[in-house]
């Protein structure tokens, strides 16, 4: 089951707010922030079993806030993020590590970098199908047996 069922909709109001709070967008870069919503579709996509943790990050969060984060004033968003971050626990760890997760793997965050859009190795060589020959030089070496303790 999405997340974007098991989350209701406060608790996503609250996602993405918290999201642009932890990644503003960058206009001198040219990177969205965190709260764009091909990134928030990301992370509703894929939170899977980090789901219940984050779900009871924004129960907390909701309860320090007492209402919608975006109904509140920037400086007691603010106090409210400090006492979240103080008081959260790892389910206010899993929370952050969900938005940078989904965050930094965005085409447009990752060509800000200059990195590539593509798996670092092979270097942009094409593998065939089948071709184990990268694996010579390790099949070359003698095995390396240890009694397991």
């Amino acid at each position: 089951m999405s997340a974007a069922n098991e989350l209701t909709s406060a608790q996503r109001d609250d996602l993405r707010m918290i999201a642009a709070m932890i990644v503003p967008a960058s206009h001198e870069y040219k990177v969205p922030g965190a709260d764009d919503p091909a990134i928030q579709a990301d992370m509703l996509a894929t939170l899977g079993r980090d789901t219940a943790q984050v779900a009871q990050a924004l129960d907390h969060l909701a309860r320090l806030a007492g209402r919608p984060l975006a109904d509140l004033d920037p400086a007691r968003r603010d106090a409210v993020a400090q006492e979240f971050r103080a008081s959260g626990g790892a389910a206010a760890a899993t929370l952050v590590r969900v938005v940078l997760q989904c965050y930094y793997r965005d085409d447009r965050v990752l060509r800000s970098l200059g990195l590539e859009l593509r798996a670092p190795f092979p270097q942009g060589y094409t593998l065939e199908q089948g071709d184990w020959s990268l694996l010579d030089p390790v099949k070359a070496r003698p095995p390396n047996l240890r009694r397991a303790t």
